[in-house]
């Protein structure tokens, strides 16, 4: 053998440069993934890691719960209306609000923006808080009815069970996990029925 015979070529400027563009791209699809990744199975056990989740969505019209509630008194029943009767609580209409706010909240930026709604017929456009697979039925008339007869407690306390104290916030934002153990647990604790059938029906 001669010696140099097996001596690596040293690459040229251009394979330095293609080189090292491709370790920064290698480096961001990395951190990409690794990002989806702690989104992905923190959202699975729990509430997703992002920053500024816990601030709750902002929406199109930014309600007050506590001038609604702590300052007026008004329960959760009032613009919630389905509660007391249906799988879902609902989100009251404009039409609703506007039986006060016709004559209430002259010169206020989120009253106006309501009226626009009510004059021009659009549907306000609620960012969804709550959320639960679409393989789990959960039926918020049910839950009222069990905690308001069997225990009674007002519907309003038994909405702050999942929901947490809206009225301590400025934005509305998901407390609990929402998860199977999170409901199995509370269940539990009050002599609720545990089996599948439950909520997947």
């Amino acid at each position: 053998m001669i010696p140099g015979d097996f001596q690596v070529k040293k690459p040229t400027k251009s394979q330095m440069w293609k080189l090292g563009a491709l370790g920064v791209l290698g480096l961001g699809v990395l951190a990409g993934t690794t990002l989806v990744l702690v989104f992905v199975i923190s959202a699975w056990l729990g509430r997703p890691v992002v920053f500024g989740f816990n601030e709750g969505p902002d929406q199109p019209i930014a309600f007050p719960h506590v001038r609604h509630v702590t300052d007026l008194g008004m329960d959760c029943t009032f613009c919630h209306r389905n509660v007391t009767q249906g799988a879902a609580a609902t989100i009251p209409s404009a039409g609703l609000c506007l039986t006060c706010h016709k004559t209430v909240g002259d010169g206020l930026a989120e009253i106006v923006k309501l009226r626009d709604y009510g004059e021009s017929g659009r549907p306000i456009d609620w960012v969804r808080v709550h959320r639960v697979p679409d393989h789990v039925r959960f039926v918020h008339e049910a839950h009222i009815r069990f905690f308001t007869q069997a225990r009674g407690v007002e519907a309003q306390a038994v909405c702050s069970t999942c929901h947490g104290d809206v009225t301590a916030t400025d934005k509305v934002r998901q407390i609990r996990s929402l998860k199977m153990g999170d409901c199995v647990d509370c269940h539990r604790d009050n002599g609720a029925p545990t089996d599948c059938t439950t909520c997947h029906f």
